[in-house]
């Protein structure tokens, strides 16, 4: 594998790719939480998704492992692990090579075409949870903040989505210190969402993949 594009792109954006074995070997370091289905990772210079397509992997062996018997819960469950990834880049061709990188792990996994209303479901979510934008400035390359869905399944097919803004979530961690942006703020206040949503099943999230716009909770 070549892990430079051009010597452009390192110049201009610093863009090297990390080696699989370095990949296995730090996700080696965190191997409980990348087992896990619903642990979430932000990777906020993602490329074309080494570290978000092996992370996803892993969680697939977990769900294969938990729920293999069970057609309804494993689909459900694999669909849960790609909500648990999160990934931010800068350039265009990346962002799409990792969403389509990451797709294919979970097509592959459930046997999935893209006719499968589960496939379009997927394709939503990465769309949500892959954000073409700057980790830096938080923002998106349209310029808006960028927010995350926070996705959680409730069983029975049921997926409950609350969105967070990235730049007020990191800074919680400092959120009380003295002259800090986040310091009149509580917790409460940090930790709340700008938008609740729905439950929704893979149907409406495959709809909204088509433009069917998700129904925000009064």
């Amino acid at each position: 594998m070549n892990y430079v594009k051009s010597k452009q792109r390192v110049a201009d954006h610093g863009e090297v790719f990390t080696p699989a074995w370095m990949v296995e070997a730090m996700l080696d370091l965190v191997k409980d939480e990348t087992e896990r289905i619903d642990s979430r990772f932000l990777e906020p210079a993602c490329g074309s998704g080494n570290f978000l397509v092996q992370i996803l992997r892993r969680k697939l062996a977990a769900v294969e492992l938990r729920y293999g018997k069970s057609d309804f819960e494993r689909r459900h469950y694999a669909i849960l692990a790609l909500m648990c990834i999160y990934g931010i880049e800068l350039l265009a061709d990346n962002i799409a090579e990792c969403r389509a990188n990451v797709l294919e792990i979970l097509a592959e996994y459930l046997n999935l075409n893209e006719s499968d209303e589960l496939y379009r479901a997927a394709t939503y979510v990465l769309s949500q949870n892959l954000v073409h934008g700057d980790a830096l400035t938080m923002r998106t390359h349209g310029g808006q903040p960028i927010a995350f869905a926070e996705w959680g399944y409730l069983g029975k097919g049921r997926f409950q989505r609350r969105d967070f803004r990235f730049d007020v979530l990191t800074g919680s961690s400092a959120f009380s210190a003295e002259g800090s942006l986040f310091a009149h703020l509580g917790k409460h206040e940090i930790f709340t969402p700008t938008k609740t949503y729905l439950p929704m099943t893979v149907s409406e999230l495959a709809a909204a993949a088509c433009g069917d716009a998700p129904k925000e909770a009064v």
